[in-house]
């Protein structure tokens, strides 16, 4: 799924804030250098998923048949491949 940068900015300012709010968490950075470190983590993690689902996309893709995208047995070999990837990458 594709997020744009600001609403990734705003995921990571609602992020620190909540944590800023928090009575167990303190900051031993600025508030700027949390929220760009969340916007940080939060993109590793969009880019992850990214490549993730290109590579199930893939793997049906190079079926010898053609499997329509949004048939039931497309679905399935999705999560199937996708789920092979996370395992890969041990997320």
């Amino acid at each position: 799924m594709r997020i744009s940068r600001d609403k990734v900015n705003k995921v990571a300012h609602v992020v620190t804030d909540a944590l800023a709010g928090m009575d167990e968490v303190d900051f031993i950075e600025d508030r700027n250098t949390i929220r760009l470190e969340v916007r940080k983590i939060l993109e590793d993690l969009l880019n992850q998923e990214a490549k993730i689902d290109q590579s199930a996309r893939q793997k049906i893709e190079s079926q010898k048949r053609t499997i329509l995208e949004g048939s039931q047995e497309w679905d399935i070999l999705y999560r199937k491949y996708y789920n092979e990837e996370v395992k890969k990458l041990g997320l």
